[in-house]
């Protein structure tokens, strides 16, 4: 089954600042090889659901080697023989609308 799981982790004891510790996670996630997008408040995974859950977990075992407390955000969407749901779920809204939307 395919799931697009999109989640935001961050530490909870390492200030306000926490852009170092997103763009190690965003390392793993780039370097998984598992499709994914960008967005200002989280990450959005696609893939099998083994795959994208041991994304998340190379994130928060690497966050939790240096942060004693640590907020996770998921939210799946899963659907059967369903691909490419990343651009195709924008391009249903902008078909939809009949003109091209803002993206991240």
């Amino acid at each position: 089954m395919s799931v697009l799981l999109e989640f935001s982790m961050s530490p909870l004891d390492k200030g306000e600042s926490v852009g170092d510790y997103v763009a190690r996670s965003l390392d793993i996630v780039d370097k998984s090889g598992v499709d994914y997008r960008l967005n200002p408040m989280g990450t959005v995974l696609e893939g099998e659901w083994d795959e994208v859950m041991a994304v998340v977990t190379r994130c928060y075992e690497r966050m939790s080697q240096d942060c004693n407390r640590i907020s996770v955000s998921i939210k799946i969407d899963a659907r059967k023989n369903q691909t490419g749901r990343l651009s195709g779920k924008i391009s249903s809204v902008e078909k939809r609308l009949g003109r091209s939307v803002r993206k991240s």
